[in-house]
């Protein structure tokens, strides 16, 4: 079966299992990929970063970048390659410096706590080489897998940016959004320009579907996640969409709970991707009908693996059976995630989806 999308030529009817449901066909056994798939749970990425140096000089390596994208791959049969990269990419973009600190996690300076954004210096030629990446994974993948493309969103984003790291309750950012509205409107305003290049560059250089990660998003009072989380990501799902019409948008506002229905609602995005909080029998029941939604496994969960993971697969196949549902982590895959427990997911997987299609057929 082909399907096709409005925007889209008929010469692009959709094949692939993953951009099928994100089209809003029900499959079962439902479709699979990783938040993280290509990182450091694999012995082969970090022997590459151990070679390369460092997080951020592996990513401006494109040949590098796009076999830790597919190495994935070649262990699992993921129906999608997630492009290795940062969401820090757009701040850099922007003029801030970045680095990574060892143990420690990214930085970013001088900080806007304390910078006006006006002193930066964009430069959106640091997108090349991740377009590039794009490219180079692209002319590798086999035919029925999807290419993901992604970007943080705006509140994410400007977390990193106001305090140059991050933190556990996004404090310098929720305060400068309190006393300075105006200023950090200007900021969220630039990620939103700067977001909408990067994602149509991705489109352009190979991406099929894209992902905005809003990870902080669980941090903002309800004005604020009115304000800062829906409006900026539905600016940037109406521009992608009006430049590159039929490449879906999956949403992924990670800690927001019930305010899952007004961000659907107020974003337009394709899909909302559910972090492992969320109960997927409420979200099936609350969310729009026909929506498309991702997830949402307990990363633990994955690590422990045996009867927990066993008892939440059959638990999220469930709540969804009937719903387009990409399956999925309810966040990034953790480093200490054995290998095996991967394989046995897929095959838990693939093996509840089909045998609960048999009982629905009569089989």
């Amino acid at each position: 079966m082909t399907l096709t999308v409005p925007g889209l030529p008929v010469a692009q009817a959709i094949t692939k299992p993953l951009l099928r449901v994100l089209a809003g066909e029900p499959m079962n056994p439902p479709p699979m990929w990783l938040m993280r798939q290509a990182g450091r749970y694999l012995p082969e990425y970090r022997a590459l970063r151990a070679e390369k140096g460092g997080f951020l000089e592996l990513v401006y390596d494109s040949a590098a970048a796009a076999e830790v994208t597919v190495q994935p791959l070649r262990r699992f049969a993921f129906d999608g390659a997630i492009l290795f990269s940062d969401i820090l990419i757009v701040p850099y973009a922007l003029g801030q410096k970045l680095w990574f600190e060892v143990g420690e996690g990214p930085r970013l300076a001088p900080t806007l706590d304390t910078t006006e954004l006006a002193s930066l210096i964009p430069d959106f030629s640091r997108f090349d080489a991740i377009y590039e990446t794009v490219r180079q994974v692209k002319a590798q993948l086999a035919p029925e897998v999807a290419m993901l493309g992604f970007a943080g969103s705006p509140w994410t984003i400007a977390t990193y940016m106001v305090a140059g790291q991050g933190s556990k309750d996004q404090g310098a950012a929720r305060r400068l959004a309190y006393a300075d509205p105006k200023r950090f409107a200007g900021i969220i305003d630039a990620i939103v320009e700067a977001t909408v290049e990067y994602l149509c560059g991705q489109i352009d250089a190979g991406v099929e579907a894209i992902q905005l990660f809003d990870s902080w998003a669980g941090s903002l009072a309800p004005l604020e996640l009115d304000r800062w989380v829906i409006a900026p990501n539905a600016r940037i799902v109406a521009a992608v969409k009006a430049r590159r019409p039929g490449v879906p948008i999956i949403g992924f506002p990670k800690g927001i709970g019930a305010r899952l229905v007004d961000y659907a609602a107020g974003t337009g995005v394709d899909a909302l991707g559910l972090d492992e909080t969320v109960d997927p029998h409420w979200a099936n029941a609350v969310l729009p009908e026909g929506l498309p939604v991702q997830g949402n496994l307990d990363p633990l969960a994955l690590v422990s693996g045996g009867a927990g993971v066993a008892e939440s697969v059959v638990n999220i196949l469930a709540a969804f059976a009937g719903r387009p549902h990409i399956f999925n982590l309810g966040h990034g895959i953790l480093q200490d995630t054995p290998i095996d427990h991967v394989e046995a997911l897929i095959t838990m997987v693939r093996k509840t989806g089909s045998a609960a299609t048999k009982v629905s057929e009569g089989a």
